[in-house]
């Protein structure tokens, strides 16, 4: 699915280029939003987290460019829509992606695209890399996404990777140190020996204080973390 969001102050230019976006025939489904306020397009950002937005210059409440000095670290891709041309470096020194006159052609948004997909497609390749956790054991260095990870299990000075393959990995490290490199929020201290990934909790048995996990694990639940795992997992009390 790939997020798009509209900011043009002008309503009629805005339906104009949603219908000619989905005439495109896009290989990935789209979620248009449209926006005529450049100040309710700056909400909108922060909440839809779009992957591409269309961006008019000139709008009465605030330019483009201007609007764009809100988001100096932003991660969408942005295509500025004008009716006039003058605008064509400062749009270069913005880092948009493109720049197309208005009335805007129905080629050019394809070539537009093509574009867009191309950032796309670099950008999940590198999310991937950059999400991948590294973990030396047995004279090696193990990459693993952290989806492939059920459960981390505490042996005193070694831990035990357990993952959705039944695979084990045995790191000469203590569960502390390991824990580092799990840093993502679905990834829990439980107990003392134990370190789990929420997602694979299945059933939790209140009387004896225990997680049940996919692959059948039984994990007990220290006294000091069972409250705050109760509103992490939103059980019923």
């Amino acid at each position: 699915m790939v997020k798009i969001i509209l900011i043009d102050d002008e309503k009629d230019a805005l339906e104009a280029l949603e219908w000619k976006i989905r005439k495109c025939g896009l290989d990935e489904d789209v979620n248009i939003v449209k926006c005529s306020s450049p100040i309710i397009g700056f909400s909108l950002i922060k909440e839809i987290d779009p992957d591409i937005v269309f961006l008019d210059i000139q709008m009465l409440e605030m330019d483009g460019f201007t609007f764009l000095n809100n988001f100096p670290n932003r991660k969408f891709e942005v295509v500025f829509t004008t009716a006039h041309d003058e605008y064509g470096i400062k749009a270069v020194k913005a880092d948009a992606l493109d720049y197309l006159l208005k009335p805007i052609d129905l080629d050019e948004l394809r070539l537009t695209f093509a574009k867009v997909n191309k950032q796309l497609s670099l950008k999940r390749e590198q999310e991937k890399i950059v999400d991948r956790i590294n973990i030396s054991a047995d004279g090696k260095v193990y990459l693993m996404a952290k989806e492939d990870v059920v459960y981390l299990k505490s042996d005193k000075s070694y831990t035990t990777i357990f993952l959705t393959s039944g695979k084990k990995i045995i790191a000469t490290k203590t569960l502390k140190e390991v824990q580092k490199k799990f840093i993502y929020p679905e990834f829990y201290r439980v107990h003392n020996s134990y370190v789990i990934n929420l997602k694979y909790v299945t059933e939790y048995n209140k009387g004896l204080s225990e997680l049940t996990l996919v692959d059948g694990t039984i994990v007990s639940v220290s006294r000091r973390k069972k409250n705050e795992l109760i509103e992490m997992l939103q059980l019923d009390k």
